[in-house]
This record gives C-alpha cells, sequence and structure tokens, in this order.
C-alpha cells in the first residue's frame, strides 16, 4: 500500500475501534466515529461526550449516518481489496500495471506491454503462459526448475517433464490441463449432486414444516376434542353423582318427616294412656263398692290405639337406590364411552414394567416384568423397604407426577384380583387399607363374580360383561382415574375430583389361586388402538 493510502487509511480510521469507519457518524465537535462505537460510548457513561477531544454536550446528539463519508470507505476499501487481489507486473519500474500473463519458464509476471516479446519473438513463443499468480515458484520443480506441466495420479502431485525419467519414471502421467479438465469435470458433477442435495434438503425441510404445522393443527384439534369429551365425561359423572346424592337426600327428608309424625303421634297416645293409668290406679284404691259399679265398662278392657308401624332400622333401601343410582351411571357411561373417546385415552398408552424390589414375596413375576401371578409359595426375598410384606401387591416401576396416561392389562382366566393406581407414599407393611384416602385408587374383582370400587368402604360395581382387558387412565391434573372394560368399550368406574400431590405408581394384586381357579397371571399388555 502506498504512502498515500497509508494517510488516508488513518483518516477514515475510528480511534475507538480503531478500524475503518462502519456506518461513520458526526459529533458536533466535527469528529468521526463508528455509530456502534459512540453509542456503546454514551450507553456506559453518566454524561455524553466526544471520545476524542472529550466536548460534553447537555443532550444527546441525534446521530445521523455521513453518507459522503461511509461512499469514501467503501470506495477506499473496494481500492484496497482490488489491489490486494491483482497480480503486478514484475518488469514496470516507477507505476506498476496489473500483470497479463505469468511465465513459467521466466518465472515472472507481465503487464501487457512487456508481454510482447513473448507473443513475437520464436524462442520466446515457446515459453509456458498462464494467468497471472503471485506465487509463481509453486509452479516450478523445485529439483529441476522446470514447469510442473504434468500430474502424477500415483502420487497424486504435480511433476515437470525432467521427473518422468527419474522416480516417477514408471508412473501414470497427464498433462496439468488434461488433468485439471478432468478433476473440473469431476467438481462440475460433484457441485451438482450437492445442489440436488441442497434442493432435497430444502424440500425435505418444507415437508417437515408442512408436517409439524399439520400436526400441530391435528394436535389441536385433538386436544380440543379430547377436552370436550372428557369434560363431558366428567360432567356425566357429576351430573349422575349429584342426581344420586340428591335423591337420598329427599329419601332421607321422608323418613324423617315420617318419624317425627310418627313419633307425635305415640308421644300423644303416651299422654292419654298416662291419663287412664292414673284413672284405673284411683278406682284400685278405692272402697266405694257403689262407684266400682257404676264405671264406664270401657274402662275394664284395653283402650282402643292406632295400630304402631313397624320401623326398619336397616339401610337396605338406601343400598337398593344407591344400586339403582348406579346402575343408572354405568349405562350414562356407557354411552359416553364410545370408541373415540377409548381411542383418544389409548393415545397417553405408557410402557408399564413392574417393579420386582416392590412385589410381595407370593408373587412371581416375569423375566420381562410384563406378568405377575400369585406362586402359593412364599419366596426367600430381601425384605426391600418398598416390598409389600403382607398383601400381595406390586407397583410398576415407573411413576407419574403430570399429566395424563394409560395402560391395559389383561385379567382374563382369574377369580380374584385388584387393579389400579396408588400414590408413593403408601403403607406397604403390615396390613393396608385400601381408599382413595389412604392412597388408593383401584377397583378388584372378589369371589369370581363380585366387582367392587374400593372408595373405603368398598362399593359394589354391576357391570354387564365380565372383563377380560381393563384399561387404566389417569388425568392427574383433572383428578381422574377411570377403568374402562376395552373389549366392549365399557366404562367400569371412575374416581373424579381427586386431588394428586405425589408421583402415582401402577397398583397390581392378583390373589391367590384358589385350587387353580386363578392361576392365570395378570398381564401388561401393549396398547392397540380400538
Amino acid at each position: 500500500m502506498s504512502s498515500s493510502s497509508d494517510l488516508l487509511a488513518e483518516e477514515l480510521q475510528c480511534s475507538v475501534c480503531l478500524d475503518v469507519f462502519t456506518d461513520p457518524v458526526s459529533t458536533p465537535c466535527g469528529h468521526n466515529f463508528c455509530k456502534s462505537c459512540l453509542n456503546r460510548c454514551w450507553e456506559n457513561s453518566q454524561e455524553c461526550k466526544c471520545p476524542f477531544c472529550k466536548e460534553t454536550f447537555s443532550k444527546r446528539p441525534d446521530l445521523k449516518i455521513n453518507t459522503a463519508l461511509r461512499q469514501v470507505v467503501q470506495l477506499f476499501q473496494e481500492k484496497i481489496n482490488l489491489s490486494e487481489s491483482d497480480v503486478l507486473c514484475d518488469v514496470c519500474e516507477d507505476r506498476k500495471l496489473k500483470a497479463l500473463k505469468s511465465c513459467l519458464l521466466c518465472q515472472t509476471s507481465y503487464c501487457e506491454t512487456h508481454l510482447e516479446p513473448h507473443q513475437r519473438v520464436p524462442n520466446l513463443k515457446k515459453h509456458k503462459l498462464m494467468d497471472p499468480v503471485k506465487n509463481i515458484k509453486d509452479y516450478i520443480c523445485q529439483k529441476h526448475e522446470r514447469p510442473l506441466e504434468l500430474f502424477c495420479r500415483d502420487d497424486q502431485t504435480r511433476i515437470c517433464v525432467f521427473c518422468t525419467d527419474g522416480d516417477h519414471k514408471t508412473h501414470n502421467t497427464f498433462p496439468i490441463e488434461k488433468e485439471a479438465k478432468k478433476k473440473k469435470t469431476q467438481l462440475m458433477k460433484t457441485q451438482k449432486d450437492v445442489q440436488q442435495m441442497i434442493q432435497d434438503r430444502i424440500r425435505k425441510i418444507q415437508d417437515i414444516k408442512l408436517s409439524a404445522d399439520l400436526r400441530k393443527k391435528n394436535t389441536e384439534q385433538e386436544k380440543a376434542a379430547s377436552v370436550e369429551l372428557f369434560s363431558d365425561l366428567m360432567r356425566s359423572i357429576e351430573r349422575c353423582q349429584t342426581e344420586l346424592l340428591e335423591m337420598l337426600e329427599e329419601k332421607q327428608k321422608a323418613a324423617e318427616k315420617q318419624e317425627e309424625k310418627l313419633i307425635q303421634e305415640l308421644q300423644q297416645e303416651i299422654t292419654e294412656l298416662k291419663m287412664r293409668n292414673t284413672e284405673l290406679d284411683h278406682l284400685l284404691h278405692t272402697e266405694d263398692h257403689l262407684q266400682l259399679l257404676q264405671i264406664d265398662p270401657s274402662l275394664c278392657g284395653p283402650p282402643h290405639t292406632r295400630n304402631c308401624p313397624e320401623i326398619s332400622m336397616s339401610p337396605d333401601v338406601s343400598v337398593e337406590t344407591l344400586r339403582r343410582a348406579l346402575t343408572q351411571l354405568q349405562e350414562t357411561l356407557d354411552q359416553k364411552l364410545s370408541q373415540s373417546v377409548l381411542r383418544r385415552m389409548q393415545q397417553y398408552a405408557v410402557d408399564v414394567t413392574l417393579d420386582p424390589d416392590t412385589a410381595h414375596p407370593y408373587l412371581i413375576l416375569s423375566n420381562n416384568g410384563k406378568q405377575v401371578r400369585h406362586g402359593d409359595i412364599k419366596q426367600m426375598l430381601p425384605d426391600h423397604p418398598e416390598r409389600f410384606d403382607k398383601c400381595a401387591c406390586v407397583l410398576g416401576k415407573e411413576g407419574f407426577s403430570s399429566g395424563r396416561f394409560y395402560f391395559e392389562v389383561q385379567v382374563k382366566g382369574k377369580v380374584g384380583w385388584s387393579l389400579g393406581v396408588v400414590r408413593k407414599s403408601i403403607h406397604r407393611k403390615g396390613k393396608i387399607t385400601v381408599s382413595p384416602q389412604d392412597g388408593f385408587w383401584t377397583v378388584a374383582l372378589w369371589n369370581e363374580n363380585e366387582y367392587r370400587a374400593h372408595l373405603g368402604p368398598s362399593v359394589s360395581l354391576s357391570l354387564r360383561v365380565k372383563p377380560q382387558k381393563v384399561g387404566v387412565f389417569v388425568d392427574y391434573e383433572e383428578g381422574l382415574v377411570s377403568f374402562c372394560d376395552v373389549e366392549s368399550r365399557s366404562h367400569i368406574y371412575s374416581f373424579t375430583g381427586q386431588s394428586f400431590i405425589e408421583n402415582l405408581y401402577p397398583f397390581f394384586s392378583s390373589f391367590p389361586n384358589d385350587k387353580g381357579k386363578s392361576s392365570a397371571p395378570m398381564i401388561i399388555v401393549p396398547v392397540h388402538l380400538k
């Protein structure tokens, strides 16, 4: 770079970053800086002053880019880039011109004027000319001082003609122009392939984005539909529950009113009977025979009273009412648990594996952790703190603390089982009370045909068909645990309005075999969308 260019570079240099201006701006005092440099200085200072002369400004100046100075900077940079990339003539003395060709034999670069002898003199016309290069020695054989005109494919290197009489005598050699042309053809093919790969990936990205948009849209629709369906399901449960409670309340009020009326009537009769008893007592203690003979004959017989109805203390009426209400609830929920609802629950399927550290010693687990059966013989197992020691139960390995999850269990061939979810902190040692208050949300089969929901105390369930495969669905945030018969797509029971604050774990209990009647295992089966 010439001395004049050096001076210009200094004039176009920001005194903050010490580099050529970027988006130059001028301060009121006349000094120039990069806009970003000046803003950075003022942002880190309590006052606005010129970084060069330190003049302070009472109001922060409104900085405008100096377009004229920016154009000068751009022209200067273009000139610098051009001078750095150009190969200059090695012969020119004062003002060197741009080289037109480089001669490999002369190892010199020539401008158009000084190249003229190579185009005119016969001996010079035989010299090897090429596009001008700065590093011309890289094109000369260092051993023979001859142009590297050949390419050795065996050694993948450039050589001169004298090299073919030495180390490369038996090698495959070709003119550099031919080899370069071949390489260029290969590069063009590679470039074409790369461009095609770029286009393929651009299309793939577009497809992925389109698929993602569609999936997001479908997911939003699915979520909306799911919320609507499950909300409808829960509303139906709550409505039936409300109707049941109202029915029981009305029954209770009617019974209380009837009892109150009966008590009043009985108290009235007691009063009348006491008066009769007093009168009779007086007559029994009199010695006036005439008075005794003149008494009303009705006093000599038992008084006339109303028949007192039998008062039943049995709760059978309420239980029957409860059963009828549960049957109505069952029918309502069966209508709601359509194929669409079951499919939506199945979309939240999770992979459940049994945890051997929690299994009671009587239980036998399969190697893959997907089956459990009662073995009738107590195994010698370590007394793990998580292990059940009295009740034949086992938990899943995986716990869930949010969202929704679903799993299916085959109970075919069993006369007794219990299934559901429990919270992590349940009691595992000694006798266990099974209820939501104790951290259990479970249903069970007892004595081959008795289905119960463990509410504490348990409630009998009236099922139209015997489930062979039970689905368990949990919505943690909504406080819902729902059981369904997968094969018939019918509802079994739902715990609603629960409050979960701990991890929930899948729960399994396989009852004793009962002389082989219940020897079949409980099997965690893969979920197949219905």
